[in-house]
C-alpha cells in the first residue's frame, strides 16, 4: 500500500455515513520549555480527546469561553496545527474517509481546497499590499485550478458572489469597511469551491449593525453552494441563529452536544446551563427577569486541569463521584451527548425557563 493511500478507510463505511468530517479522540497539546536546553516542564493540553462530528450541508456551532480550545480545535481540522494525537476523517466526494492527522504537506495540497477558513480579524487577515484581485486570486494560482487568463474573470464573480463590486478588484484593503473586508474573507474562502468552511468568529470583530449581514450573507452562501460549516463562536445568540448542532466545550474537552433547538431548551450540562443564562435578550423585560448563573472560581489550568471531572471546582452540584471519575461523553438521548455523571437528575433550565 503506498504511502497516499495509508489513510483511506474501506469505501463501504463510508458509503454509509452522512458525515462528511468526524475526529475521534483528537488532541494538541503545547509543550511549555524552560531553562537553556528547552526542557518539556508541562504540557497546555489545549484539546483533549475531543470527538466532532459535522454533517454534510449542516452547520455544527462549537461554543465555550475563551481559552476553552475551540479555535485550537479548528486550526487542527485544519491541520494549520499538527495534533498531537487522534484521528481527523474527511470524507472525500468518491465516498472514501481519508484520515488527515498523519498526512504528509504534500498529500494535504488536495484537502486544503475542500477545507477553508475564514478568520476572525479582517483587518490583519488581509495583505495589505496586494489587490482584491491577487488576494482573492492567490488560492486560484497556487493550486492551478483555472489557467492565469480566467482568474480576473473568476475573482469578479466571486466578488459580485459576496454583495462587491466587480471593479473593486484593483483596490487595496485599506479603501474596504471591516464589514467589506470580511466579504473579502469569505471570497478568497470561496474560490476553490470547498465544501468544508471553517468560520472563527467570523463576525466578532465586525458592527453589531453589520454581523447580521456576514451572518445572512453566509446562509444564503452556504444553500447555494452546498456549504457545511464549523461555526466557531463565544456568542450563543449567533450560534443559535446560524447552527443546526451545538458543541459545547470547556478546557480542551467536549462536554455537551446537541441539536441546536432541543440544547438551548433543554441543557444537559451545568456549564452548558451557565453559558445559556448569560445570552442577551432584546425585550428589556425578559432581560431583566432572567436570571444570571455567576460561576464561582477561574477557568480551570489547562496545564493542571481537575482530576475527575474538568468542570468540577465551579459547579455548583458537584459531589465526591465528580472528584474521583473523568464523566465519559455518553449518549443520554438520540442525538444528545452529555459528560456529566449526574445530567438526568438536575433538572436543568433552558434559556426559556432561566427566570427569577
Amino acid at each position: 500500500m503506498s504511502q497516499d493511500t495509508q489513510a483511506v478507510s474501506d469505501t463501504s463505511e463510508a458509503g454509509t455515513s452522512d458525515l462528511l468530517l468526524e475526529t475521534r479522540q483528537l488532541s494538541k497539546y503545547f509543550p511549555i520549555k524552560k531553562g537553556m536546553w528547552g526542557r518539556t516542564v508541562a504540557q497546555v493540553k489545549a484539546v483533549d480527546r475531543v470527538d466532532l462530528q459535522v454533517k454534510q450541508g449542516q452547520t455544527v456551532g462549537l461554543v465555550g469561553e475563551s481559552g476553552c480550545g475551540k479555535s485550537t480545535l479548528g486550526r487542527c481540522i485544519l491541520r494549520a496545527y499538527e495534533p498531537t494525537s487522534g484521528e481527523i476523517r474527511y470524507r472525500r466526494d468518491d465516498g472514501e474517509v481519508v484520515d488527515l492527522a498523519p498526512l504528509t504537506e504534500r498529500q494535504l495540497k488536495p484537502y486544503r481546497q475542500s477545507i477553508r477558513m475564514i478568520f476572525q480579524d479582517p483587518f490583519s487577515s488581509l495583505n495589505p499590499r496586494m489587490t482584491l484581485a491577487d488576494i482573492i486570486g492567490e488560492p486560484l494560482r497556487v493550486n492551478g485550478v483555472i489557467p492565469e487568463s480566467e482568474i480576473e474573470d473568476r475573482v469578479a464573480t466571486l466578488l459580485r458572489r459576496v454583495g462587491l463590486r466587480p471593479e473593486y478588484l484593483r483596490r487595496y484593503p485599506n479603501a474596504f469597511s471591516g464589514g467589506e473586508r470580511q466579504r473579502v474573507g469569505l471570497a478568497r474562502a470561496l474560490s476553490l469551491n470547498p465544501r468544508l468552511v471553517v468560520a472563527d468568529e467570523a463576525v466578532s470583530a465586525l458592527d453589531v449593525s453589520v454581523r447580521a449581514q456576514i451572518l445572512n450573507l453566509m446562509k444564503d452562501l452556504q444553500a447555494d453552494e452546498d456549504l457545511t460549516y464549523l461555526f466557531i463562536s463565544h456568542d450563543l445568540g449567533m450560534v443559535e441563529y446560524m447552527a443546526d448542532e451545538v458543541v459545547v466545550m470547556y478546557v480542551g474537552h467536549v462536554v455537551e452536544t446537541g441539536p441546536t433547538a432541543d440544547l438551548y431548551r433543554r441543557p444537559n450540562h451545568p456549564y452548558t446551563e451557565a453559558l445559556l443564562s448569560a445570552v442577551p435578550n432584546p425585550d428589556p423585560s425578559a432581560a431583566r427577569a432572567r436570571k444570571r448563573i455567576v460561576l464561582q472560581g477561574e477557568v480551570a489550568d489547562p496545564t493542571n486541569v481537575p482530576s475527575g471531572c474538568p468542570f468540577r471546582t465551579r459547579c455548583a452540584y458537584a459531589q465526591e463521584k465528580c472528584r474521583t471519575d473523568v464523566p465519559p461523553l455518553r449518549e443520554i438521548s438520540p442525538g444528545r451527548r452529555v459528560a456529566c455523571h449526574f445530567s438526568e437528575e438536575l433538572g436543568l433550565r433552558g434559556i426559556e425557563d432561566l427566570v427569577a
